[in-house]
């Protein structure tokens, strides 16, 4: 692994965690104070998190990638939304067929849906083409 990737990977690592931890509270926070239904908060969740994770890989884990910013983040935005759909049906599952709490399974789903997350935004969001 080039020096390049593994800062990248890092720098990811750390956004992500960010946009993760944003999701999470948030979720967590309109379950307990306003008693929504988890998947309907991950909805909410999901809309803050997209602008952490947008803005932080953007300027941080993929600086320099010389794509336009809304081109990045129509691609980008597009991936997320893919990612959350999984999120939601695996979260829907998690909750519905397991003992786990809401929060550990929420956890559980957001570690999962990073990896697909760096892949895509690596190999197409981030991706700049000589002819672009």
């Amino acid at each position: 692994m080039t020096d390049v990737h593994a800062r990248r990977i890092s720098r990811f690592i750390v956004v992500g965690t960010a946009a993760a931890l944003v999701h999470w509270l948030v979720v967590t926070a309109i379950v307990q104070t306003v008693q929504w239904h988890p998947l309907i908060a991950n909805v909410m969740g999901w809309i803050v998190a997209l602008q952490v994770s947008f803005f932080g890989h953007h300027r941080m884990t993929f600086q320099g990638h010389g794509v336009p910013m809304w081109r990045s983040a129509m691609r980008f935005s597009a991936i997320s939304a893919g990612g959350f759909l999984v999120n939601e049906l695996a979260y829907a599952a998690l909750l519905r067929w397991t003992d786990q709490s809401y929060q550990v399974s929420l956890v559980i789903v957001l570690l999962g849906v990073a990896v697909l997350t760096y892949l895509l935004s690596s190999r197409w969001a981030f991706l700049a083409r000589p002819h672009e």
